[in-house]
Formats: structure tokens, C-alpha cells, sequence
């Protein structure tokens, strides 16, 4: 499995006003990222504190870019412009361990 990493950032839909846990259809997010995790998908993920903008760094396992595009696609954030997604680089693990 091939790790990859992103920076997502808050879309056209994100409230600046809201925190990240108040904006629309956090729930079904939440739950899309919580299943991400139970699938070994998401090896690490948070939000990153700086900057003007929201935005999140995740690191995650997949066989291919393709695969993991298509998975990401299908978060409901991604569907209604609350966060888009950045670049995703291919990520290769040099210090540290990450779980199975």
C-alpha cells in the first residue's frame, strides 16, 4: 500500500464565521472520515492551526492516486463545497512508524 499526502482546504460553502466542528454537515463528514479510519484509509489527519484559511493535513494508504482520488471524492464536505481538495503527493515514510 502506497502512502500519499494532502493539504484539503475550506471550499466556496466553508462559514468563516463557524468552527470547523459547527459548519454544515460536520456529522456526515465526521462519519465519512471516522469510516476512512476504520477502513486503514487515514494514517494521520488534523487540522492545521495557521493561516488564514481552514485547512487539513492527512496522510493516507491507498494502492494508487486514482483509487484514493475516487474515495476522497465521496466525502459529503467535498460535495458541498465546505472543503476542496488540494494537491496529493505521493509521501514516502523516512522517520517514525505508522499502525497497520
Amino acid at each position: 500500500m502506497a502512502l500519499f499526502a494532502i493539504i484539503n482546504e475550506q471550499g466556496p460553502s466553508w462559514d468563516p464565521a463557524r468552527p470547523m466542528r459547527e459548519q454544515k454537515g460536520w456529522a456526515e463528514h465526521a462519519d465519512f472520515m471516522n469510516a476512512l479510519m476504520d477502513e486503514h484509509v487515514v494514517a494521520l489527519g488534523g487540522p492545521l492551526r495557521r493561516g488564514p484559511r481552514h485547512r487539513a493535513l492527512l496522510i493516507l494508504r491507498a494502492p494508487n492516486e486514482e483509487a484514493l482520488r475516487t474515495r476522497l471524492a465521496e466525502d459529503p464536505w467535498m460535495h458541498s463545497g465546505v472543503l476542496r481538495m488540494g494537491e496529493l503527493l505521493p509521501w514516502e515514510l523516512l522517520m517514525g512508524e505508522l499502525e497497520a
